[in-house]
């Protein structure tokens, strides 16, 4: 019977975690409590997390006088890569939330709008999302959420900078955020 040695390569010397390990391990648990609250709240409406985020993107374009978006659009809006944008719109289109048409300038690609189905669905969640969001944050005052807004835009900023000098990944591959939906 072998036994592993302890301290071996599986198994690395404790330590304490750095403050940035901290805060990763933080942002990671916030991020799946933040999925666990919204997933019921989206799914009273009969739609997940990220049906929502193509919804409110596809709303938002309208608003702005952009109206329909190529998938690609839509993915580097949601920062999310075109095939798990591609399955949620099938299961958009399948309920009729959403439609696809050809591009007037290139019939190879299809663009993607709401409905009249989808845009009734998004007034309906809209009404009371502004308060559900704020419900999340009540126990913050103005000034805590100025300081983590601000955070969040250095971090982004940061972030943003090193996207940019990535490599794109191979395709075919898929990326954690693409998962579960």
């Amino acid at each position: 019977m072998k036994t592993l040695r302890k301290n071996s390569v599986m198994d690395p010397p404790s330590r304490e975690p750095t403050p940035p390990e901290l805060v990763w391990r933080g942002l990671l648990r916030i991020f799946g409590l933040l999925r666990q609250v919204m997933e019921p709240y989206f799914a009273q409406y009969g739609i997940s997390g990220p049906q929502w985020g193509i919804l409110r993107v596809l709303h938002r374009s309208e608003a702005q006088g952009r109206g329909s978006l190529r998938i690609t659009d839509l993915g580097q809006l949601m920062l999310i890569r075109p095939p798990s944008v591609t399955g949620a719109i099938d299961r958009l289109e399948r309920r009729g939330l959403v439609q696809r048409n050809p591009s007037k300038d290139d019939r190879r690609v299809r663009r993607v709008s709401l409905t009249p189905s989808g845009r009734k669905l998004v007034k309906k969640i809209l009404t009371g999302h502004v308060e559900h969001i704020q419900s999340l944050f009540a126990g913050f005052d103005s000034r805590d959420l100025d300081t983590f807004r601000n955070l969040l835009d250095q971090l982004e900023t940061d972030l943003q900078a090193r996207v940019s000098t990535l490599p794109s990944p191979p395709s075919g591959t898929r990326t954690d955020s693409e998962s579960g939906d």
